[in-house]
């Protein structure tokens, strides 16, 4: 890992949340009684569940338990001035990670083995980075709202019917809320080309084909899905290809990615500007040594 990055003191979600992350949001917002309703109705129990799963079935990281993996969180942590959440690391043969938080009450991630054992470290801090932009962004209430709503479509008819206007809008916000936390793990990462390792080889490696794959091939490939879905039937085609979907498709992840690393607004978080940070005067974007 590199010895030195930029520690974004005072950052604020709206720092950097995707344009297409705020419209999706307001537009949820204006569901009258949505938000608390998901709250009262799920808070306690979701959160209690959630807990008692992960110390169950999985690995809770610490300074005594795997404490590079603790480590890593902590320096992602510091990075996007966020308190530390709990992380879990889980034995599953598909490589994934989630994280889950109620405002106020205990966050955590979770990160599948199998993840793990396919990334480098900095590729790993980058996938922990993007699930602490969730909890950044407070996203978790709608995205176990998207959850729900995804499981009473596919049980019930009447689920169905009920759901289906609002299911659409919810698997539209997820998708965009994943280009802003795309955002968070290249904040961490410092780096546009580990986010796009991490697509990669989300997309099409395992641990023997991780070494063999060309970021260059693969990042020149997303150049030509974006070129291609420009055209009015190619647009028709790409939406139809992600209506379904709860996360773009990892080309236009990586495309997105490399744009906002060139674009005047990621290179404006990593100046320095004095912020009042604990009662004393730091500076946004201090070198900070690891």
């Amino acid at each position: 890992m590199a010895d030195q990055k930029l520690v974004l003191v005072g950052l604020k979600a709206h720092h950097f949340r995707h344009p297409l992350d705020l419209q999706a949001t307001q537009a949820l917002q204006q569901i009258p009684g949505l938000d608390l309703a998901v709250r009262a109705i799920l808070g306690s129990f979701a959160e209690q569940f959630f807990q008692l799963e992960n110390l169950a079935s999985g690995v809770l990281v610490s300074d005594r338990q795997l404490p590079d993996l603790h480590q890593l969180l902590l320096n992602a942590c510091e990075i996007l001035d966020l308190e530390p959440p709990q992380l879990y690391i889980r034995q599953h043969p598909v490589p994934n990670a989630y994280t889950f938080a109620m405002r106020g009450k205990q966050p955590f991630i979770v990160l599948h083995t199998s993840l793990i054992d396919l990334l480098t470290p900095d590729e790993i801090q980058a996938v922990i980075a993007h699930e602490l932009g969730h909890l950044k962004c407070e996203h978790s209430v709608y995205m176990t709202l998207a959850n729900l709503i995804v499981l009473a479509a596919s049980t019930t008819v009447w689920g169905g019917v009920l759901a289906q206007g609002l299911q659409e809008r919810l698997m539209e916000w997820v998708r965009c809320a994943e280009f802003t936390c795309d955002r968070a793990a290249l904040l961490v990462a410092q780096d546009p080309r580990i986010v796009a390792s991490v697509l990669m080889k989300l997309t099409g490696g395992s641990p023997k084909l991780a070494t063999q794959l060309n970021l260059d091939a693969f990042l020149a490939q997303a150049r030509d899905y974006n070129e291609l879905s420009t055209s009015e039937i190619g647009q028709l085609l790409r939406q139809a290809q992600t209506a379904q979907l709860t996360h773009p498709v990892p080309v236009l992840r990586a495309k997105e990615i490399e744009r906002w690393a060139s674009s005047k607004d990621y290179q404006s978080l990593l100046k320095s500007r004095p912020v009042l940070y604990n009662g004393e005067i730091k500076v946004t974007g201090g070198w900070r040594n690891w």
